[in-house]
């Protein structure tokens, strides 16, 4: 059974796009990242020596920190408020 079902990527689509069709705007992006990220640090807890997979979290984080950047560049307003709903520390 797979962590991330069609049902709660259309949850996260629809908390924090624009509608549940808006899968390639920043903030959706993000969100969909930080749930990812979440479960692999979970995983990684248990499975100290899965490397594939620290990998692929490292690679979350690097492109979820890019869309960061992108959009604090872009729309002061909106990187707020995203960093503030998904509780992320910067």
């Amino acid at each position: 059974m797979s962590y991330l079902t069609p049902e709660k990527k259309q949850e996260i689509f629809t908390q924090h796009g624009a509608s549940v069709k808006d899968t390639g705007s920043a903030e959706s992006q993000i969100a969909l990242f930080t749930y990812r990220i979440a479960h692999l640090t979970n995983h990684l807890r248990s499975n100290k020596h899965d490397f594939g997979t620290q990998r692929s979290l490292l690679r979350l984080v690097g492109k979820r920190r890019q869309l960061l950047e992108y959009l604090k560049e872009r729309d002061i307003e909106r990187y707020r408020a995203i960093v503030k709903t998904l509780n992320l520390r910067r």
